[in-house]
């Protein structure tokens, strides 16, 4: 039995882009907008007369280093995908019922094309059919403003709305009387902002690129597969490295990335033998890096114990920093025995990566969601926070924490407010500036709004952007949950399974794509969004719309808004010129001073982070925290792996681009669990065997049925598959202490014959 007839597995990749990445590229640019299409596009893409890349949050250079083609593999391939020819129109749902459709993959349903016209599922209705405009959105309108408690409504956010879209939207929620803002933040690095905001008082990374690139003496890489989830890094690294910066990467997988990087910029990367990135490779076991960094810091702390004042940086700690010496004594109680065997790793390779910091003047820790997806995730985000104040390490060039951010404005999206915590100083603002009283009462993350849908809290789901369904856990729950609601909207550019799970009635309203022209009343529009190093720059939209019926998000925010309350916050002017939203953030949002002319400079600007500007800490008692974190992990029971979901190459969040994942080996099929040799043999699995991977959790099992094993090199006792395929196996419940974000990367799974 062979879970997929297509699928055919080779050996993984030790080498990444190149001649490859380029031919790839241009194959599917080709296949999906034509050659002239392409080239139009692609040239404007991160350029700063051009538009922002829709899929990755990583940083543009300054504007006077950028190259002609600035982008990546899966960069070109989110353009691309954005800016196909094809269309969904009226004829297509009225020839494919939605039962019909719900038994394709997602990758199936994102390639049929755009959407081209407002779409309605009426109650027991089998098929979408047109709607007009207005009478779609006075449907939403009603639902929204006929609620009996405004709490029976949940808006959603996809992190790649622009910083106008996501500030009318959570102006509009706000308006109606919710904080039930959930959006994709709260599945990746909500821990970070968490564990960040309690230690050294932002919620967010403090470096530049250029920190990485042209400043760093060593950056360590957990967690993060840049190779894949943000290819541009790798041109960063090779600077860095070129420079003589090492390298170390932290990953319970070997990923092609951290081996010999092929720059296609460049002709010792097209036709020489490229640049080795990671000097050091750690094979951490899943759920092992809080072990690990405590190790780190234990065994700098016992070198400064034999030589006091030559490893930490003591002047800083005394000024700057408070619980240091809770935290040593914490450290130098820790037996080796209990790092070693929860971490994976030997006392001397933890030892040897120390050699390595204390010959380090600055130090970068990057990391993603393979840190923040865990139980314990704030804690071991705490623990490197630690890791980076013993020597220094925040507020100088080249040093401090970075947390790579992955959807394009995930970071942006928070800044303005989508977030069912603002603090009360935001809200206050919000109302002088508009004149009502926000609600306070915090409002719905994702997890919890799963919850209150499946227990029937919620009538009305609203989405910007986004595939709600297939990015978040415990897939059969949410589908039933979401089912449960009266109304659910999707704001989107493209079908996905989402809308096919829908309430008692359904709305699919059609937005504009980030490639598209923006024209509005108030003429050729312009939107911003904030990246992964809290950098803010202007994009514009140069391709004519996918369709005349298209509208941009702010203007169907701001349309609803008119809708539900006429005119008494200015919704129309908002939606005609997107100047006076930006007007209102300046008014609104702490560092937008100026907005409209700062973000209209080539290459726009950076916002204020206090630790990395002034090496200032906006704690309660403005110092860095130093913090007891105790390792722990998961307790896998005997006859059991831990599983962790990943991406394929192929693959951006839940947009599946293609079936292949040439980094590892995979060509033709996503259903694929990644198992040690050992681990095999132990089981009496072999390569190509059919599996059943059944989950295990207090609430009971989860089985996701069908899948191709493929030997591999993975730390003993761990594996790991594809999301969204393995979110079937992810418990609801199962998440981060503090931050509530799905523990994906730490799913107890047991292997068996498939049945």
């Amino acid at each position: 039995m062979r879970p997929d007839d297509g699928l055919e597995v080779g050996h993984p990749g030790s080498t990444s882009a190149g001649v490859r990445g380029v031919m790839e590229s241009l194959r599917y640019s080709r296949e999906e907008m034509g050659p002239s299409r392409s080239l139009k596009t692609l040239l404007k893409l991160n350029q700063t007369d051009g538009f922002d890349c829709p899929s990755c949050a990583w940083p543009d250079p300054d504007p006077e280093h950028r190259k002609t083609a600035e982008f990546c593999e899966n960069g070109a391939k989110a353009v691309a995908w954005e800016a196909t020819r094809k269309r969904v129109g009226r004829e297509f749902f009225a020839e494919h019922s939605v039962a019909e459709l719900l038994q394709l993959d997602d990758h199936t349903l994102e390639h049929f094309g755009r959407l081209t016209e407002p779409l309605h599922l009426a109650e027991g209705a089998t098929h979408f059919t047109p709607v007009d405009w207005d009478d779609a959105l006075r449907l939403v309108a009603d639902a929204l403003t006929g609620l009996d408690d405004p709490d029976r409504a949940v808006f959603y956010t996809s992190g790649r709305a622009s910083n106008e879209a996501a500030f009318t939207y959570q102006l509009l929620a706000r308006r109606l009387g919710t904080n039930n803002l959930p959006d994709c933040s709260n599945m990746c690095h909500e821990s970070s902002g968490a564990a960040l905001s309690q230690t050294i008082g932002i919620g967010k990374g403090v470096v530049t690129r250029a920190d990485i690139a042209d400043h760093a003496d060593l950056i360590i890489i957990a967690g993060q597969n840049p190779g894949t989830n943000h290819p541009r890094m790798l041109t960063a690294l090779e600077e860095a490295k070129r420079r003589g910066a090492r390298i170390i990467a932290i990953n319970p997988l070997p990923e092609a990335g951290f081996g010999r990087f092929h720059n296609p910029q460049t002709v010792r990367g097209l036709a020489g033998r490229g640049t080795p990135l990671a000097d050091r490779l750690v094979p951490v076991r899943v759920n092992g890096d809080l072990a690990l960094f405590n190790g780190l810091n234990k065994a700098l702390s016992e070198r400064e114990d034999a030589a006091p004042g030559t490893v930490f940086d003591t002047e800083f700690l005394e000024r700057s920093c408070d619980g240091v010496e809770d935290a040593v004594r914490a450290w130098r109680d820790l037996d080796w025995s209990v790092i070693e065997a929860q971490s994976g790793l030997p006392r001397s390779d933890i030892e040897a990566i120390a050699d390595d910091v204390v010959a380090a003047h600055s130090i970068i820790v990057c990391w993603a969601m393979g840190l923040t997806q865990h139980k314990n995730a704030v804690a071991t985000i705490r623990e490197i926070t630690n890791f980076l104040l013993l020597r220094g390490n925040v507020g100088r060039p080249g040093a401090g924490p970075s947390p790579i951010r992955g959807h394009s404005n995930v970071q942006g999206d928070r800044t303005m407010g989508i977030w069912e915590k603002m603090p009360d100083a935001f809200l206050d603002r919000l109302r002088d500036e508009f004149g009502f009283e926000p609600p306070r009462e915090h409002g719905w993350d994702t997890v919890d709004s799963i919850r209150a849908m499946r227990d029937g809290k919620v009538d009305v789901f609203v989405a910007l952007g986004g595939n709600f369904v297939a990015a978040t856990p415990d897939t059969a729950v949410t589908e039933a949950a979401v089912r449960n609601c009266k109304l659910t909207v999707n704001i989107a550019t493209k079908l996905n399974r989402t809308h096919l799970c829908h309430g008692t009635q359904a709305l699919l309203l059609p937005c504009l794509g980030r490639t598209e022209r923006d024209a509005r009343a108030g003429g050729d529009q312009f939107v911003t969004v904030e990246d992964s190093m809290a950098m803010v720059h202007a994009s514009r939209g140069r391709l004519i719309p996918a369709s005349p019926q298209l509208r941009s998000e702010i203007a169907i925010v701001t349309g609803l808004g008119q809708a539900m309350f006429g005119d008494d916050l200015g919704w129309r002017g908002m939606g005609d010129d997107y100047r006076i939203v930006r007007k209102h953030i300046e008014h609104v949002v702490p560092g937008f001073h100026a907005y409209e002319e700062r973000v209209s400079a080539p290459g726009g600007f950076m916002l204020p982070r206090p630790p990395h500007d002034t090496r200032t800490f906006a704690t309660d008692n403005g110092k860095a925290h130093v913090t007891v974190n105790p390792p722990t992990t998961v307790d896998v029971p005997e006859g059991h792996l831990l599983l962790q979901t990943v991406r394929s190459h192929d693959q951006f969040n839940t947009t599946v681009y293609g079936l292949d994942d040439r980094y590892r080996g995979i060509k033709g099929g996503r259903k694929v669990v990644f198992v040690n040799p050992a681990d095999l043999a132990v089981r009496g699995l072999a390569d190509g065997d059919t599996v059943d991977v059944t989950s295990v959790a207090a609430d009971g099992e989860r089985v996701a049925k069908g899948f191709r094993v493929v030997s591999y090199p993975t730390t003993p006792g761990c594996c790991a598959a594809y999301f969204p395929e393995a979110n079937v196996l992810v418990p609801l419940d199962s998440v981060a202490e503090v931050s509530n974000t799905p523990a994906s990367k730490s799913v107890i799974v047991r292997l068996e014959p498939a049945g």
